[in-house]
């Protein structure tokens, strides 16, 4: 067997011990899934804390005064929650908005903290520091300022806390508003439902491990007070704290049931930028809390240790042989003897990958259809591609940052105004209301 047949046997089997391992949590999603949806998520609570709800802000007037009335329509107690909007450095109307805003509403507690350059704009961790600082509840619920979330969103999720004292946080779900923009949006919107959080259910469901996400989660304050608040360093905050949280023996539950709405990027290059910072974030993260993978007094955070290794390192590595080896095979370079062999694996690899993503989608209203199969397939020949640039380039600029010692700047993304294809979002949403109310009436809790 020559090198070149076995770097492609090497790429194979890792290909498939990723399809397995991706195959078992969406199945383990699925159970769960199914198990969740025969209540409403709801844990009465005898007695209800004070929330603060945190929203960092940097230049988002676009989508701001949306996500401020869907904060201000939570079913929570009113007199238990307040919400506080950190408009971080912002050098567009966003402090405009928020004003009108807070006359609007004025009976409601609004608090807008305006920050400058001598304090703010070095990160969306500094930005959630400083709301923390003037945050008076029991319970820090956290959202992106692109969020619209359903009306009982906080409620389950602080419910779900509070009745378990070994939870340190309880993650809901997000679903793509806008998914219907674009090409790119519509895989965006698959590859949330299919491998963030159907994957993040498996693992609750197999380990009771999640990763808290950078939105829709709820912590307590005693423990972002122990840690000292969030690292300023983490691009992924969320990957970030959800180690230490670990660390200190909590769990993190997710709870589906808690759902919002939030905008993904439409525009290559905006997602690019994204997914790029993401990557960068949970590199950092990794290398970081590698060493507690081998420490047996580390729990069941060692178990996301090597979770993210298998992903950054098998998996890169695995896509950047299998491809190089096809395109220096149709150019004529190389010659594999595994021949048929080889094509029969990578078929049933390719069935798999759209069947798992099947698996994912028929949970989900309005999700499952012929024209969800041929993008799913589409997928893994264009958007699954995009993944090895995103990790490389992000690795690169870990590594110039170490030698230049870059300071973490705070990339975020940039918003548009909804208008392509909005009215076929909005009806997406609707139809999950509509679901959800029929579920409550019939009695099916």
């Amino acid at each position: 067997m020559s090198f070149i047949d076995l770097l492609s046997l090497f790429a194979i089997i890792a290909i498939w011990l990723l399809m397995i391992m991706n195959v078992i949590l969406s199945v383990g999603g699925f159970i769960y899934y199914m198990q969740v949806g025969k209540g409403d998520g709801r844990i009465p609570l005898e007695k209800y804390p004070m929330v603060s709800v945190l929203v960092p802000a940097h230049n988002e007037s676009i989508v701001i005064m949306r996500t401020v009335r869907s904060l201000l329509r939570f079913t929570y107690p009113k007199e238990l929650y307040e919400i506080i909007v950190i408009n971080d450095n912002s050098n567009d109307n966003t402090s405009e908005m928020l004003k009108g805003l807070q006359r609007e509403f004025p009976g409601h507690k609004l608090i807008v903290i305006n920050t400058g350059p001598e304090v703010g704009g070095t990160g969306k961790s500094n930005a959630l520091n400083i709301g923390f600082s003037m945050a008076r509840g029991e319970v820090i619920a956290i959202y992106d300022a692109d969020n619209t979330p359903e009306p009982d969103a906080l409620t389950i999720l602080v419910e779900n806390l509070m009745s378990d004292d070994k939870l340190g946080a309880v993650i809901g779900k997000f679903r793509t508003r806008n998914k219907y923009a674009s090409l790119l949006s519509r895989f965006v919107n698959i590859e949330t439902l299919a491998y963030q959080c159907m994957n993040q259910a498996g693992r609750y469901f197999f380990f009771k491990l999640c990763t808290i996400p950078g939105t829709n989660y709820v912590i307590r304050r005693s423990i972002i007070e122990e840690i000292g608040g969030w690292d300023t360093k983490a691009l992924s905050e969320d990957t970030e704290i959800s180690f230490r949280l670990y660390r200190m023996g909590y769990y993190i539950k997710q709870m589906p049931l808690a759902v919002t709405w939030e905008q993904e990027p439409h525009l290559m290059k905006v997602w690019f930028k994204q997914r790029t910072r993401w990557a960068k974030g949970n590199i950092y993260v990794l290398l970081k809390n590698f060493r507690y993978g081998f420490d047996k007094t580390a729990g069941p955070m060692r178990l996301d240790v090597f979770y993210y290794t298998i992903v950054y390192v098998l998996m890169l590595s695995s896509l950047i042989i299998s491809d190089i080896i096809f395109f220096s095979g149709v150019l004529g370079f190389v010659h594999i003897t595994l021949g048929g062999f080889s094509s029969l694996l990578w078929g049933m690899a390719i069935l798999v990958f759209v069947v798992n993503i099947m698996l994912t989608l028929v949970t989900e209203k309005n999700e499952f259809s012929l024209e969800s199969v041929i993008l799913s397939f589409l997928m893994l020949f264009t958007y699954a591609k995009l993944w090895v640039f995103v990790v490389l380039k992000a690795v690169w600029l870990s590594i110039t940052d170490q030698v230049f010692h870059k300071e973490v700047m705070w990339d975020k993304t940039v918003r548009y105004v909804e208008m392509a294809a909005s009215k076929e979002d909005d009806q997406d949403m609707e139809e999950f209301l509509d679901k959800k109310s029929r579920r409550k009436k019939n009695g099916k809790k």
